[in-house]
């Protein structure tokens, strides 16, 4: 059998492709998907526009008529590598099972600016990615919430959607002159001010409001956040980090560093994006039943 941990259910690709290939496989799925904070999903043909839950609840109907893949909602605990090369998973609820491979869809976790009203609008006018969201709020009047190396990398990249651009820092920016020659030659505005709260209605965005008693009157803000490994499974298993830390490492099949754990989506891909997502699960299915074939295992 093969437990699939706690997938981000737009990966259930990775189970159908098992599936097809008529292989048992168990989909493990904590039902707290990366991007349950966003009304709607982009960048994704075929698909544009729609809910991510109503892609996850066709996701699982489409997968479940494939006779050897069993869904179970549940959350992954624990996991660990046995002495014989086989695995041993823990569960919250339904205890423990065995597998001969793992394969981690369990994402990243993003540390929420723990401002008033910052999460509330997660996802819904505060937006990490221009790419999946910056077509529907092209020329507002945009934020940034950024500073150092990332601040360059925006003040480059978001003109392309809107010339009425702003960079909050948060407090003294760490980055050079160098670049705050950039932002006045571009005519990007730069505001150090820290951020006390974002004023908004149902997760709408309406202003920052800043420590020096200022409100910015705002529609948008992207924010570029923290990341974290979502699950403790792959420091459990001994996976590798990839040098762009979180990320776990990963080879062109998305095998990790532990024999029999491979990996898919946001966990191991740098694009944070459901196609990418999709295809990196379909094809580490694809890579654990060739596995299997070429290896003569039942």
């Amino acid at each position: 059998m093969f437990d699939f941990d706690e997938p981000i259910d737009r990966r259930l690709a990775q189970s159908a492709s098992l599936g097809r290939a008529r292989r048992p496989v168990l989909v493990i799925d904590g039902g707290l998907p990366r991007n349950r904070f966003t009304p709607h999903a982009h960048n994704l043909l075929l698909h544009d526009g729609a809910a991510p839950a109503d892609l996850a609840a066709r996701a699982r109907q489409q997968v479940a008529h494939y006779s050897t893949v069993q869904l179970l909602a549940d959350q992954a605990m624990s996991a660990e590598r046995l002495p014989d090369g086989t695995f041993r998973l823990e569960t919250a609820q339904h205890g423990a099972f065995a597998a001969r491979y793992l394969l981690l869809a369990t994402g990243l976790r993003d540390e929420l600016h723990a401002v008033p009203g910052f999460a509330e609008c997660w996802g819904k006018s505060v937006i990490h990615c221009p790419y999946c969201h910056g077509y529907e709020v092209a020329d507002q009047p945009t934020g940034a919430w950024v500073n150092g190396d990332d601040a360059q990398h925006l003040a480059t990249l978001l003109p392309n959607w809107t010339r009425d651009l702003t960079i909050f820092t948060n407090g003294p920016a760490t980055f050079g002159d160098e670049l705050r020659q950039q932002l006045t030659d571009q005519n990007i505005a730069l505001d150090e001010t820290p951020i006390v709260a974002l004023e908004h209605e149902h997760g709408q965005l309406q202003a920052l409001l800043l420590a020096d008693g200022r409100r910015h009157a705002l529609p948008v803000l992207y924010a570029r956040l923290p990341l974290h490994q979502a699950s403790e499974l792959p420091a459990q298993l001994g996976c590798a980090l990839a040098q762009q830390a979180p990320l776990l490492q990963v080879d062109a099949m998305y095998r990790t560093s532990v024999p029999g754990v491979y990996a898919a989506g946001d966990n191991c891909v740098p694009v944070s994006q459901l196609a990418q997502a999709i295809a990196a699960g379909n094809m580490a299915g694809a890579a654990i039943s060739r596995e299997l074939i070429f290896t003569n295992v039942g």
